[in-house]
């Protein structure tokens, strides 16, 4: 039987953001344990809502449940993906698969399929996020017109500020893209001006995006300098970008066909690491 409540918040009735199949349910409180609101409460048919008003709508208490005797009005079961068949990787597989995304910054010509550059979004938008409150957008820019513009833009902006001038030199005397190194691809993360963590939700959002980029046979590289400028109050690219008036831009990473492959992986400095117990 599948019960659904009626919860009192703030002293208004309202539909319960739970639901609970108590044939299903072996009331093994791993729902109420996980949720990291302090929402739910086991009751005697099974979880209960005591909070509802914090519930973060994270999923996790429907994720977690091992007999699918849990539903979320907000998070369904309907809409999550079983995983039970899921073949994990191995700890050297793993470490192989992180290590070997590089920064690409030699591009082929080529366009990428669009189909590839949803499927980067599709990847990133599933980030982890402050509090679950995402608020992460993306803005894809595919017109090489565009990027060059962009481009042009950002070396503009750093003859002004009398800055990285030998970027400026080879971009004039040798024709070389040294802000977007020729990518056929740009993409931005934007948020609401008043999102105060939209710079760390869209860092991991785009660290998805480049981590899962190998495997479409993509490279990319984090769009640094482009940044510094199109972070700035009233920057140019906004509007050459088409940034909504209540937008800001929060990330940059370019995105393309990698002209050269790498068949080692670098090293890096020492590790530098403390652990700290009561036997230190």
């Amino acid at each position: 039987m599948i019960v659904d409540r009626i919860v009192k918040t703030k002293g208004v009735d309202k539909l319960s953001l739970i639901s609970v199949d108590s044939e299903k349910c072996i009331k093994c409180g791993l729902c109420v344990k996980e949720c990291p609101g302090f929402v739910l409460k086991l009751g005697k048919i099974g979880p209960e809502e005591v909070l509802p008003e914090a519930c973060m709508i994270c999923g996790h208490c429907v994720a977690v449940c091992p007999k699918e005797a849990i539903d979320h009005i907000k998070t369904p079961l309907s809409r999550q993906t079983s995983i039970k068949n899921f073949t994990q990787l191995t700890p050297e597989q793993g470490e192989f698969f992180l290590r070997s995304r590089r920064s690409i910054r030699n591009y082929k010509e080529t366009a990428v399929e669009r189909e590839k550059l949803k499927a980067l979004v599709n990847v990133a938008h599933y980030a982890q996020s402050g509090h679950n409150l995402q608020g992460v957008s993306y803005v894809v820019i595919e017109d090489r017109s565009i990027l060059q513009k962009a481009v042009a833009i950002v070396i503009e902006a750093f003859e002004k500020y009398n800055v990285l001038e030998h970027i400026t030199k080879l971009y004039h005397e040798e024709g070389v893209d040294p802000i977007l190194r020729g990518a056929p691809c740009l993409f931005l993360t934007t948020a609401d001006t008043s999102f105060e963590r939209a710079r760390e939700n869209s860092i991991i959002a785009l660290t998805y995006l480049e981590l899962y980029a190998p495997t479409l046979g993509l490279g990319s590289c984090w769009a640094g300098m482009l940044e510094r400028i199109a972070m700035r109050e009233g920057s140019p690219l906004l509007e050459l970008f088409q940034i909504p008036e209540n937008k800001k831009i929060t990330g940059a990473v370019m995105v393309g066909y990698p002209k050269y492959t790498y068949p080692r992986l670098v090293d890096r400095n020492p590790l530098d690491v403390i652990f700290v117990n009561k036997d230190n």
